[in-house]
């Protein structure tokens, strides 16, 4: 928290270190909009804090911390409409977009700034990871869910557990495309968060190029990107499939059925490219499996829907949601 702390005006500072630490590790997002009470996000619920109302000033402050003092620092940054700082947390703008011939050049009179806390969650991709592999290697993965779903959390956990490897899977070379510095949370091209020790990270890269650039450089057996959509991301893939690359990748979405449809993904489905699907469920808890497919869209394994499959790790068979073996 204390990356997030350092950006903040004193007074909303002070709001946060009153939370209790029973709450804190549960906040999710500090939505910090201008003349209107600042909004708490938590796990299970969310607080308006009708007392904390921020001013241009304080948008300015928060602005300032976020470039160093220095707007044309964020030129970049405010076209996408985010902001990666130290730690992973990401900060989404809204407010005036100043257009060039159509396309998006800048977000100015920013109004609303949403503060997402990344999170590590050591051990959260175990179960999965596990699933995932079969014939001696990792199987090409596509991870589906809508936002805030622990895409890019389970992304993280399985880079290091692949790199790290067992007693039953072998250590893996693992390479990260991070082209909004979420996954590893880099500063200065380290890695802040625990990705494995034979892992190496391509940050703040676009991820068509990143892909190319570490198959040319760094020889991954794995390769990780977060968020593919475009015609090139699927070029990429593609070239890094026929090099004898893993891949593991995340997409938003609300099922298979929805991705499927995308025109910019279709080469990949009639390649059949990816060999397990995983759809993610919106729940508290990040990562949390509604159902695993294979690459026909088949399903190997769904969580069930009754009260006493209702827990998604346990050591108790009879807690387990898998009702069915890869």
């Amino acid at each position: 928290m204390d990356e997030i702390l350092r950006i903040l005006p004193p007074h909303i500072e002070n709001e946060i270190r009153k939370i209790p630490d029973k709450d804190l590790i549960q906040l999710q997002e500090i939505r910090y909009r201008i003349n209107r009470p600042l909004e708490l996000i938590f796990d299970h619920k969310y607080e308006c804090l009708t007392h904390v109302i921020p001013t241009a000033q304080d948008g300015q402050f928060l602005l300032n911390k976020l470039g160093d003092h220095s707007i044309y620092r964020l030129e970049d940054e405010l076209r996408e409409g985010y902001i990666t700082i130290a730690g992973g947390h990401r900060v989404g703008l809204s407010g005036k977009v100043n257009t060039d011939q159509g396309a998006v050049k800048a977000i100015r009179h920013i109004s609303s700034y949403n503060i997402r806390i990344a999170k590590e969650k050591i051990g959260v991709a175990t179960s999965l990871v596990e699933q995932l592999y079969q014939n001696e290697d990792y199987q090409n993965t596509l991870i589906i869910g809508p936002p805030q779903t622990g895409k890019t959390t389970l992304l993280r956990d399985m880079a290091r557990i692949m790199s790290q490897g067992d007693q039953n899977h072998p250590s893996k070379k693992v390479a990260i495309i991070d082209e909004r510095s979420e996954i590893a949370g880099c500063i200065k091209g380290v890695p802040q968060h625990q990705v494995g020790m034979r892992t190496d990270v391509m940050d703040a890269c676009p991820k068509a190029e990143g892909m190319m650039m570490m198959i040319r450089s760094m020889s991954p057996e794995i390769l990780i990107v977060d968020e593919i959509g475009s015609e090139a991301d699927v070029k990429a893939i593609m070239e890094a499939v026929y090099a004898g690359v893993t891949i593991i990748s995340t997409v938003h979405g609300d099922s298979y059925e929805a991705i499927k449809k995308r025109p910019s993904l279709a080469k990949l489905f009639h390649q059949n490219v990816f060999k397990r699907l995983v759809v993610l469920e919106r729940t508290s808890t990040p990562g949390a499996v509604q159902s695993l497919l294979d690459g026909d869209g088949q399903i190997l394994q769904t969580k069930k829907r009754c009260v006493t499959y209702e827990v998604d790790r346990s050591s108790s068979p009879t807690l387990r949601y898998n009702v069915g073996r890869i």
